[in-house]
């Protein structure tokens, strides 16, 4: 059994503000920490502005994943689409203590000269030879930038694997600097192999101190700010704005098209660019979004709150979190199965539900949308988010009316670890052909 302190540690790591889609996001924050690198280690080299001014020459190794997910998503405040752009940014404005908002800096004259670099080739994206579902490797080189002692341009790398920002290596011309363990290592060493269960989860959620988890109220600040965003401007397929219009009778003014709007809508505006901060769950703005609106959405058309509403978001939260740990960061399932499961639980609280309610809703969602496959990041995602807030709230409302998928029915059983687990090892062992056959699909588009 974790203590109090690890999993508060858990959530503090996993729920974190990331600016932009965390995939394109993590190769920007390669390419910045590598930058510095050259920047540490050649001070005389670089004065005022130079990386505006800098003939960066950027060579960027991903895996299928990083770049399935970075190929049509908006890069914040561009215009643009897709991994090159996010990496000339990282070069030119990146700041990697920022860490998922490596890119908070951006300006308009940083865009210009990042169009540059990409417009002139400078950018070389191309895909890693490795197991990994999540990894990125950075190569910059400072061209122009040698001097009477230095012979080459200055050049450094940065790696990361497993986690969004884990940089796990670096090196300056050859020489290693760091070396770490991977996430799953890391882990394991932090609590002894022990994870977390449902009844965990559901009894921190009612005991924690509210001191101590009021923190997670940042969610509705970030998350509900990109969901005004998204229905108050024109952002990818527009689906928050349209199901909040009502669609000339289609949607109302009920509780359900009000969630699906504001989720939505926040999603519309991540995935096409927009400059405001999501706040994340497990590596993934699109999750944080999915795991928190429909929640926050309740409380306010019901007026909960703000102590009800934070146990029902550290409730929404972990859930997704503890279904992610046996599915993987990246997968061919989409996240919004496991987010919307998540918001599931926070409903179910919020309507007075207890233990016995939540695990319905949990094997109601495995039973509903777990074959939701995963094509890339991109506008579209906001479909797929409006139909897993959907999903939520039916499974929601049949668990508080003590109805539940039976053990009979697929990949669901009577024991809810055993049926996380199940969803899990579909999305992530079993769906492994898939994955490779979606990016085949879109290479070849």
């Amino acid at each position: 059994m974790l203590s109090d302190k690890q999993i508060l540690d858990i959530i503090h790591r996993e729920v974190q503000p990331a600016l932009g889609c965390t995939e394109p996001i993590a190769v920007a924050l390669a390419v910045a920490k590598a930058v510095e690198i050259i920047k540490e280690n050649c001070p005389c080299c670089f004065t005022g502005d130079w990386r505006l001014k800098a003939d960066f020459h950027l060579d960027i190794a991903v895996s299928g994943n990083i770049l399935k997910n970075g190929m049509g998503v908006g890069i914040p405040g561009t215009g643009m689409v897709g991994l090159p752009i996010a990496a000339a940014l990282g070069a030119v404005c990146g700041e990697s203590a920022l860490k998922l908002e490596v890119l908070r800096e951006i300006t308009p004259k940083a865009v210009a000269r990042a169009k540059e670099l990409v417009a002139e080739r400078k950018v070389c994206i191309r895909v890693a030879d490795t197991p990994r579902l999540l990894y990125v490797k950075a190569t910059v080189t400072a061209d122009g930038a040698s001097t009477a002692s230095a012979e080459v341009d200055p050049y450094a790398y940065a790696v990361i694997e497993d986690d969004h920002d884990r940089i796990v290596e670096t090196s300056f011309e050859d020489k290693i600097l760091m070396s770490s363990e991977s996430a799953a290592a890391a882990s394991e060493s932090s609590d002894n192999g022990e994870w977390l269960t449902v009844r965990e989860i559901y009894d921190f959620s009612l005991r924690a101190p509210f001191e101590d988890i009021s923190f997670i109220l940042e969610d509705r600040t970030l998350n509900l700010a990109l969901a005004r965003e998204g229905i108050t401007g024109d952002y990818g397929l527009k689906v928050g704005k349209t199901i909040r219009s009502g669609a000339e009778g289609v949607f109302g003014n009920d509780y359900m098209s009000y969630a699906m709007a504001l989720t939505a809508a926040a999603s519309d505006a991540r995935m096409a660019g927009s400059t405001l901060p999501a706040m994340s769950n497990s590596g993934s703005g699109n999750q944080g979004i999915t795991v928190s609106m429909p929640v926050i959405a309740y409380a306010l058309r019901n007026d909960v709150d703000d102590e009800k509403l934070a146990r029902a978001l550290i409730l929404s939260n972990l859930v997704a979190i503890h279904i992610k740990h046996y599915l993987g960061k990246l997968s061919a399932l989409c996240g919004c199965v496991v987010a919307s499961t998540g918001s599931a639980c926070g409903l179910v609280m919020l309507n007075g539900g207890g233990y016995e309610q939540v695990c319905y809703a949990i094997k109601n969602m495995a039973g509903n949308i777990t074959g939701m496959v995963c094509d890339g990041a991109k506008v579209g995602c906001a479909m797929k988010v409006a139909s897993g807030v959907s999903s939520a709230i039916q499974s929601a409302v049949l668990a508080m009316q003590g109805t539940c998928i039976p053990s009979t029915d697929g990949i669901v059983t009577d024991d809810v670890e055993q049926t996380i687990r199940n969803v899990g090892a579909i999305g992530s062992a079993g769906m492994k052909t898939t994955d490779k056959m979606i990016l085949d699909i879109m290479l070849c588009k």
